[in-house]
């Protein structure tokens, strides 16, 4: 049996089985790798809620890999449901997705900076650093993005936003 097939049996099994053979075929297209990211993606695309709950946590287990095209189809869509599933993911990927979420806030992608927020916010401490480097920007509307993102962070970034304030007002 070829790899794709496999895939494809496997996500036949995300849309058809029990929750125990669903949860067996989540770890198992996560453990697929690559492969698997663009037919999990498809899944995300056409599936309701509990498909791409299932299908992003396989996206999870994939990790970097699955960042950019999870991106992208955040990008493709207007579709809230499937920008929270994506943003979701994407902070429970965790540290190798936060430049490219940080990258969202500086570029000030008005309709992903919510999902951005969200799953920055969700990361937390690791994204302190990256956001207070943003709000070193020359441009005040993105250190103002910054500043909010760590104050809406609560615990991990207030503080550090505070002492960055208090180093900027000297």
């Amino acid at each position: 049996m070829t790899e794709r097939i496999r895939i494809e049996e496997l996500i036949a099994d995300l849309r058809s089985g029990t929750l125990d053979v669903r949860r067996a075929a989540t770890a198992k297209l996560g453990a697929s790798g690559k492969e698997a990211v663009e037919p999990l993606i498809a899944v995300m695309q056409t599936g309701d809620s509990d498909l791409r709950w299932y299908a992003a946590n396989a996206l999870v287990l994939i990790g970097s890999p699955a960042i950019d095209p999870l991106l992208t189809a955040m990008r493709g869509t207007d579709e809230i449901d499937l920008r929270r599933y994506a943003a979701a993911a994407l902070a429970e990927i965790g540290e190798p997705a936060i430049e490219p979420l940080i990258d969202i806030i500086a570029r000030a992608e008005r309709d992903l900076m919510p999902f951005a927020v969200m799953a920055l916010c969700r990361i937390g401490e690791p994204a302190v650093e990256p956001l207070l480097r943003l709000m070193e920007s020359p441009d005040p509307d993105t250190q103002e993005r910054a500043a909010l993102i760590l104050w809406r962070m609560g615990e991990p970034g207030a503080g550090p936003l505070a002492e960055a304030l208090k180093v900027k007002d000297r």
